[in-house]
């Protein structure tokens, strides 16, 4: 019974681990005016600093999850995060766009080990029944970081500089990589097994890998386009002041905590499968990024709600999706799987910010990557429903 207690202390603690050390990056959308203005920046740039945080997690994420599968989750994650908090604090005394750059970078780094070592010590400690909500709710730490960060670090931008908000991610990634090491443990039946050579390369043959990789490409960069983009389009298309876009794209973040929590109970009942629930969010994204193409989109009422819709399915899948990552890999090989199909998504995540900043620079509108995002969604859809 003490055992079984102690499952929802691993799930708070990797919880607002994965809040913590994501606090800083999932505030820069939110910062997007201050920072285009501070370090006159253009779109394109500003896609970057979201791009640079993802470029190491590539291999990262596949070195991470060999260690997972060898080593305790504890002291793996622990030391992610306080390689994210590091390199936030040297940041902070760090002059100019290109050093954020390079700070960013070293924060991938760290973060690596994150995801998939909180996903996998979930995943360890809840059987089948509760373990899609309990996936949820660890994976609602990214928005919610979102949430908090949107909250905060505007605020401290116009108060103190864009530099305090570096000292504010540090302390939050400490703060997370201290609770992980002092209250993480893993469950008592469990012992690390180490994972052979022919077992990684069988998995990318799996169709349920294929349909992992397609779903998350496609979702990642909608949540890369709905995080650079969401204060912008407010701002600059319905004509909201700064402060009323940051609050919306905190209402953005909380409906997306809000769909990794639901969705994912909701494939804990469902008859037809978890992936059912990232078929809905497929769909249910394909129409709210088609209706943004539209004239109905500029009105500001209008444009909130299709941003909220887009916050609850377009960074709620994630719920769903990586418990069903999880419950189809080989049981020895979680870590590898999780960090694998993780890596393959940093492609998009690294690609997409960049990607769809220049092409609403280079149009002088935001249509352009609102359509992409839509055609990309409808596409994969209809790809892995077939699967």
């Amino acid at each position: 019974m003490k055992t079984s207690r102690y499952r929802w202390v691993i799930l708070g603690v990797a919880t607002f681990t994965q809040a913590a050390a994501a606090f800083f990056v999932q505030g820069i959308g939110a910062m997007s005016i201050h920072l285009r203005r501070d370090l006159e920046l253009t779109t394109t740039q500003l896609g970057l600093l979201l791009s640079a945080a993802q470029l190491l997690p590539l291999a990262g994420l596949l070195v991470a999850g060999r260690l997972l599968d060898r080593h305790d989750e504890r002291w793996i994650v622990g030391i992610g995060a306080l390689v994210v908090a590091i390199a936030l604090a040297a940041g902070s005394v760090a002059p100019g766009y290109v050093s954020l750059l390079v700070v960013l970078l070293i924060v991938g780094a760290g973060y690596s080990t994150i995801q998939p070592g909180g996903s996998k010590s979930v995943a360890a400690w809840f059987d089948a029944s509760q373990r899609g909500l309990a996936m949820g709710v660890r994976q609602a730490g990214l928005p919610l970081g979102g949430v908090l960060a949107a909250s905060a670090l505007p605020a401290l931008a116009t108060a103190f500089g864009w530099r305090s908000t570096l000292v504010a991610g540090a302390l939050a990634a400490l703060s997370g990589a201290i609770a992980f090491m002092a209250f993480y443990r893993r469950p008592p039946d469990r012992r690390p097994t180490p994972a052979t050579s022919r077992v990684r390369l069988e998995l990318l043959r799996e169709p349920y890998m294929k349909k992992i990789i397609l779903s998350g490409v496609s979702m990642v960069s909608v949540h890369s386009g709905v995080g650079v983009l969401t204060v912008l389009y407010l701002h600059e298309v319905t004509a909201m002041d700064a402060t009323s876009a940051v609050s919306v794209y905190v209402a953005v973040q909380c409906a997306g905590a809000l769909g990794r929590v639901c969705l994912a109970a909701w494939s804990d009942r469902h008859s037809s499968g978890r992936y059912a629930g990232v078929l809905i969010c497929l769909a249910a994204v394909t129409i709210g990024m088609t209706l943004l193409t539209t004239p109905v989109s500029r009105s500001p009422v209008a444009a909130c709600l299709l941003f909220i819709w887009l916050g609850f399915f377009g960074i709620g899948w994630y719920g769903p999706w990586v418990a069903y990552a999880a419950e189809s890999a080989p049981p020895d090989h979680t870590g590898f799987a999780l960090g694998l199909a993780m890596a393959v998504n940093q492609v998009a995540v690294i690609l997409a910010p960049p990607a769809l900043g220049l092409l609403t620079d280079l149009s002088g509108g935001f249509v352009p990557a609102w359509a992409l995002l839509a055609a990309l969604t409808a596409v994969t859809l209809t790809a892995t429903a077939r699967l």
